[in-house]
C-alpha cells in the first residue's frame, strides 16, 4: 500500500482517488478552495470516458444526471450542414459539471480517500506538499498533480513545460429547455471561424427541475469585457442574428451573471514525471475544447495510473509505464486539437473554407467517416491504432 497525495479535487483528482483507494492505497486529496466545487456549466463525456465511469461504478449515477448524445450537428449560419456525425452503436453523455462533480465526489468519499481543504500548494519538497502559508502535507510515496490547465505547481517542477493561454474562450451558461426540443444532439452554428455557438443537452441542473442545456458562445478573450459592457440585450441580439431558433431558449438568460467565461491553455510537457511526482489531466495535456476530450482524457489517466501501480510495486517504474501507455493516445488528441482549432476559432478565411468543404466530403468516404467517428469517441492513438481500456 502506498501513501498518495493528489493535488486538486477536479475530475482527474477525484477519479484517481477512487481508482487508487479501491486498490488499497492511502489517498489524500489536497484542494485549494475552502469547499470543493465544480467550475463551468456543461461538458460531454465521450464513449471512452463513459467506459471509465463504468469501471469506477459511477456510470448509472452519471446517466441519471446527464442527457444521451447520439450525434453532432454543425451548420453555417446560412444553414449549410458542415458536420453530421453519428456515434453509431455508441453514444456520448452531456452532463452539467456539477452533476459529474457530485457523482465523483460521492464515490471519492465512499472510497475512504481523505480530503484536505483550504490548502493551496506552492511547492513540493522531499515528497511533501508545502502550502502558500507554510503548512505541510505528507510525506507521500507518490504525488499526483491534478490541478488543471491553470496549474501553478507545474512550473516549479524540473520538467519542461509550456502552457500558453488560448486567445479564444467561451461564454457558458445552463438554460432550461422548456419546450424539450434541444435533445439527442450537440448542435453548433458557425459564421466563418470568428463566431461559433453551440447547444449541448446536459439533463439535470443543480437545484432546478426539468431538462437543461448548456449554451456556449466562442469569442476572443480580448472582446469579452467589451461584450459584457455592451449588455445582455446586445449579446442576445448578436446570438439571434446568428441563430434565430435560439429565441425561446434565450428567454431563460436574464442576467449577464448567469454567464461564465471559460478559458483554456494548450499544455505540453516532457516528461510528465520527475522522481515520485506525476502530472496528470489538463495540468499535463490541456487542449482547446474543440474535440470535447478533456474530461475523458482525465478519467482515462486515473484508471491508467491505478493499472500501472498494480503492474509494478516500484513507483518510478510504474510512472515510466504510465507515460509509455498514455503518450500515443494523448499525442493524437493534442495534434488533432491544434489542427482543428483555427478552423473554428480564428479570424482567418482559409481554414473555415477548408472545414466547410472537406468535413462535408468526409461523410461520404468510408475511411473518413470511420476516422471521424473514432476520433469523436475518444479512442484514437498516434500515429495509428485504437485505445483500449486497461485491465
Amino acid at each position: 500500500m502506498l501513501s498518495i497525495g493528489i493535488i486538486g479535487c477536479g475530475i482527474a483528482g477525484m477519479a484517481s482517488a477512487v481508482a487508487l483507494s479501491r486498490d488499497g492505497h492511502d489517498v489524500t486529496v489536497i484542494e485549494r478552495f475552502a469547499a470543493a466545487r465544480p467550475l463551468g456549466a456543461g461538458l460531454i463525456l465521450q464513449p471512452s470516458g463513459l467506459s471509465v465511469l463504468d469501471r469506477l461504478g459511477a456510470l448509472a449515477e452519471a446517466e441519471g444526471w446527464g442527457a444521451r448524445i447520439e450525434a453532432l450537428d454543425g451548420r453555417t449560419v446560412e444553414g449549410r450542414r458542415v458536420l453530421d456525425l453519428e456515434y453509431g452503436k455508441l453514444h456520448g453523455l452531456g452532463i452539467h459539471r456539477a452533476g459529474l462533480f457530485t457523482v465523483l465526489h460521492d464515490r471519492m468519499v465512499a472510497s475512504g480517500a481523505k480530503l484536505r481543504l483550504d490548502f493551496e500548494v506552492s511547492a513540493i519538497h522531499d515528497a511533501t506538499l508545502v502550502s502558500t502559508n507554510g503548512d505541510h502535507a505528507g510525506p507521500f510515496d507518490l504525488i499526483l498533480d491534478c490541478a488543471g490547465s491553470h496549474d501553478h505547481v507545474r512550473a516549479t517542477l524540473s520538467m519542461a513545460s509550456n502552457a500558453p493561454l488560448y486567445p479564444w474562450g467561451c461564454f457558458w451558461c445552463a438554460l432550461p429547455d422548456r419546450e424539450g426540443i434541444w435533445t439527442e444532439r450537440l448542435r453548433q452554428r458557425y459564421d466563418g471561424a470568428h463566431t461559433m455557438m453551440g447547444v449541448l443537452p446536459i439533463g439535470r441542473a443543480p437545484n432546478a427541475e426539468g431538462h437543461h442545456v448548456a449554451w456556449f458562445w466562442s469569442l476572443p478573450l480580448a472582446d469579452a469585457d467589451a461584450q459584457k459592457a455592451a449588455g445582455l440585450d446586445a449579446l442576445k441580439a448578436k446570438a439571434l442574428a446568428c441563430w434565430p431558433e435560439l429565441g425561446r431558449l434565450l428567454e431563460g438568460l436574464t442576467s449577464f451573471d448567469q454567464l461564465a467565461l471559460a478559458t483554456y491553455r494548450d499544455v505540453t510537457m516532457a516528461p510528465w514525471r520527475t522522481g515520485n511526482v506525476l502530472v496528470m489531466g489538463d495540468a499535463a495535456h490541456g487542449t482547446s475544447p474543440q474535440l470535447g476530450q478533456g474530461a475523458n482524457l482525465a478519467l482515462i489517466d486515473a484508471v491508467t495510473i491505478a493499472h500501472c501501480l498494480r503492474k509494478s510495486s516500484d513507483v518510478r517504474d510504474a510512472l515510466t509505464l504510465y507515460e509509455k501507455m498514455r503518450r500515443p493516445h494523448i499525442a493524437y488528441y493534442q495534434m488533432a486539437s491544434r489542427m482543428l482549432t483555427p478552423a473554428f476559432q480564428s479570424h482567418g478565411t482559409v481554414m473555415p473554407w477548408l472545414r466547410d468543404t472537406f468535413l462535408v466530403a468526409a461523410r461520404y468516404i468510408p475511411i473518413g467517416g470511420y476516422v471521424t467517428r473514432t476520433t469523436l469517441s475518444g479512442i484514437r492513438k498516434f500515429p495509428f491504432g485504437l485505445w483500449r481500456l486497461p485491465d
